[in-house]
């Protein structure tokens, strides 16, 4: 498992879903080779299955049996840790039984108490996303819930708060605020600049935002940074308007890396 607490961030990157095997495999091994060699701790992100999309025509996976085989795959030939959303407690269990190291719970979800109970039950670390109608200090309560149930192998996610109807806007007090629980926290870099409620059904973004926002979560103290990848956002299956491309990805580290070993 990768260290949670140290002198370097850590990143949980992917693309949105499981799209099928080879797409995902690629970004898996471009993301494992550039983070090996630039020594950043690192996750695999993908989603097997979303439950919470905008339209009812909305891709929303490949099968959750064939995304789950792709992530457990994924994790024994890159040899690294992966992380998925769960959106239901039977889903926790399934999850678990496939080597998947990180349980994610959506944002809309962190108040769910048999779904937090379920996922702390498998004994996997629980990545708690705080809801966008949430503050900052009421995550304390939804990280209670797991330890309650003997498992403090917690992380919490900032991923922005609701701004009116169709924006989300990053308040990074809510970075040292969350820390004070003592679990590490990441910035959800690529989901923070969500446009969601669009008249058109499609949530939209602003992808031209993700160096400046990050920089600013890594200054702010994040312990971890979440962002979704893809190699054409333009084509991705699910989250494309708000995506990194993939090839910008090195680079955009090294200018992280830099600002991390300035502030420490």
């Amino acid at each position: 498992m990768i260290t949670l607490k140290g002198p370097e961030f850590f990143l949980l990157a992917g693309p949105c879903v499981v799209e099928g095997r080879e797409i995902t495999r690629d970004i898996a091994a471009k993301l494992k080779e550039i983070t090996t060699r630039l020594g950043v701790p690192f996750v695999f992100k993908a989603s097997y299955r979303k439950a919470n999309r905008s339209s009812i025509s909305s891709f929303t996976g490949i099968g959750d049996e064939a995304g789950l085989e792709i992530l457990q795959g994924i994790k024994e030939d890159f040899d690294v840790p992966v992380v998925t959303d769960i959106h239901s407690p039977q889903e926790a269990a399934e999850a678990a039984s496939h080597s998947i190291d990180i349980l994610q719970i959506p944002a809309f979800l962190c108040r769910q108490t048999d779904l937090l109970e379920a996922a702390a039950r498998t004994g996997k670390y629980v990545n708690i996303k705080k809801g966008q109608f949430l503050s900052p200090e009421a995550m304390q309560f939804a990280a209670a819930k797991v330890a309650h149930f003997g498992n403090t192998n917690i992380m919490l996610t900032e991923r922005g708060t609701t701004f009116g109807y169709s924006d989300l806007i990053v308040d990074f007090r809510g970075i040292p605020e969350m820390q004070k629980t003592g679990y590490p926290v990441l910035l959800d870099v690529t989901h923070s600049l969500q446009q969601p409620n669009q008249g058109c059904g499609v949530t939209g973004g602003r992808p031209d935002m993700i160096e400046t926002l990050a920089k600013a979560g890594i200054a702010a103290g994040a312990d971890g940074l979440f962002m979704e990848t893809h190699p054409d956002p333009s084509k991705a299956l699910s989250d494309g308007a708000n995506m990194l491309r993939l090839d910008l990805m090195e680079n955009l580290l090294k200018k992280l890396i830099r600002v991390r070993e300035a502030i420490l």
